[in-house]
């Protein structure tokens, strides 16, 4: 469905693309990190949470958001962690040993990143809360179940007979008709449909042959010159596949309306970006259930010590799997005269030289 064809101009609206908060798991963040971003609601606050893994003994808070986990240490703030449910790839539940509290449920958080494995061991220093399982894995399952929210999806089924299939917080702004996909030599022609949160175009002839673009990934909309005369042109983002989608649309003065109807609302949008995610979760023992949207994050109680964390950190060196720890190929190094396991991509001689043991032995630093 892509279109290569290059032209006139057009207009940009802000991009979303750069909302990294769900597609990564980073170690060690600064404060303003840690903050809410554009659409992002924090649903719950969990404090007396360890982080076994990697800083046992430490108690902490969890920050439960729409888009990921945070973990800080209220011991030492700068210590914590970031994890986007994209990145997730099993959460479970298994009981751990410790000799302050015995045998106690723990959250089993198994994820990827950058091509590499990481494994999160949370555990409630309060006996028999249960909510650090019930809402991480609830809200989990909530971004689980509105990807179409954020993915780019082709020929989808999203329409059920000849209607479009709405999310639940969807609606639909307008409906064209007679609009035609230049992705091949002749064309085809179909409807295109704009809702608050995507624009969605699929064949008369064959309602399997579609298209669904959320706003988060349009990197731009423009009209430009093609074989086939003036052509709306939907760039998407890289991470989706960097798409280019040519479409005609007749008269000229239609094309030019939609092309503003389509900027003004990714605009909208970026400013206030809907991720779908949709979760209530048990407050306390005395109220039946709150919405998200009252808790405060109070980021701000967290000191600005940013400063003091060296960005070549090797923190997450606890959390890698097991399984990722394989035997690298053996090669000689010069610098040393000795054979040596190959080195990890993004890895150097001088920073392997250069990490130092923690004070109290929970994970490793670089000095």
């Amino acid at each position: 469905m892509s279109s290569g064809q290059s032209g006139g101009g057009g207009s940009r609206g802000a991009t979303v693309d750069l909302i990294w908060e769900h597609r990564d798991v980073r170690f060690d963040i600064p404060v303003s990190q840690m903050k809410m971003c554009q659409g992002e609601i924090l649903i719950d606050k969990l404090d007396s949470i360890e982080d076994t893994k990697g800083n046992a003994g430490d108690r902490g808070r969890m920050l439960v958001t729409n888009l990921r986990i945070m973990w800080h240490s209220q011991t030492m703030p700068r210590v914590s962690l970031s994890v986007g449910y994209n990145c997730v790839l099993n959460i479970t539940t298994k009981l751990v040993n410790a000799r302050q509290r015995g045998s106690s449920e723990a959250l089993y958080i198994l994820t990827k990143s950058n091509h590499t494995r990481f494994e999160f061991i949370f555990t409630s220093l309060i006996p028999g809360n249960p909510r650090l399982f019930t809402s991480v894995i609830g809200v989990f399952k909530a971004f689980n179940s509105s990807k179409m929210y954020r993915e780019l999806k082709l020929r989808g089924a999203i329409l059920d007979s000849g209607s479009l299939k709405l999310l639940p917080l969807e609606e639909i702004v307008s409906t064209i008709n007679g609009v035609w996909n230049l992705s091949s030599e002749q064309g085809n022609l179909g409807t295109m449909i704009i809702t608050n949160v995507r624009v969605v175009w699929f064949a008369n002839m064959n309602d399997l042959f579609n298209i669904s673009v959320p706003y988060i990934h349009i990197a731009s909309v423009k009209i430009r010159e093609s074989k086939f005369g003036i052509a709306l042109v939907i760039e998407s983002s890289e991470i989706s596949g960097g798409y280019i989608l040519g479409f005609r649309i007749d008269p000229a003065g239609k094309l030019h309306e939609v092309q503003k109807e389509i900027s003004s609302l990714h605009v909208l949008y970026s400013a206030n970006p809907i991720f779908g995610i949709q979760h209530v979760t048990q407050m306390d023992q005395n109220s039946q259930s709150a919405a998200a949207l009252p808790i405060q994050d109070n980021m701000d109680e967290l000191d600005e010590i940013d400063d003091l964390v060296d960005e070549s950190s090797d923190a997450f060196a606890a959390y890698v799997t097991e399984k990722a720890k394989k035997d690298r190929e053996i090669v000689f190094n010069r610098e040393l005269g000795l054979a040596m396991e190959s080195l990890k991509d993004g890895f150097t001689l001088d920073a392997l030289w250069s990490i130092l043991p923690h004070e109290n032995s929970k994970k490793h630093l670089l000095d």
